[in-house]
């Protein structure tokens, strides 16, 4: 056996189906298509959610919730994570750019600070939103905390 003479097993290929070349094909006049109809014209197509004709599952499914437009996405941080944080990544300072640079946070992405755990350090803040408790406990700690818009 040689490339040149390899070929599928017998049977396992097919003539490609010729339509529209006259009546002798078997497959002329509507070219398999039928008679009249959007499926024998030229360019048909259905539309992505048509279930031919029964009630569409979108439309069937009742209208569930609220998006508000003007809700504030924050990335979240509690006390207990930032101790960690600044131990792996040597932060002097916990503020936006801080956190972009060592790819905690996106660049458009705001940060807010919880209260959850024990905080340690004592290094200024500088973020979106805090919470009461975790502005305490980082004052109590002995530092600074600054609300950047």
């Amino acid at each position: 056996m040689q490339l040149n003479n390899l070929r599928p097993a017998k049977g396992a290929t097919h003539k490609e189906k010729r339509i529209g070349r006259g009546e002798a094909s078997g497959k002329g006049g509507t070219s398999t298509k039928g008679n009249k109809g959007g499926q024998s014209r030229a360019g048909y197509k259905i539309k992505m959610a048509h279930e031919g004709g029964q009630m569409p599952i979108q439309r069937r499914l009742p209208k569930r919730g609220f998006k508000n437009i003007n809700r504030i996405e924050y990335k979240v941080f509690n006390l207990g994570q930032i101790d960690q944080l600044i131990e792996k990544h040597g932060l002097k300072e916990f503020n936006l750019e801080n956190l972009y640079i060592n790819n905690l946070i996106s660049q458009t992405d705001r940060v807010k600070i919880l209260g959850n755990g024990v905080l340690k350090a004592n290094i200024p803040f500088k973020v979106n939103a805090i919470s009461e408790k975790a502005k305490g406990a980082i004052e109590s700690a002995g530092g600074t905390v600054e609300i950047v818009k």
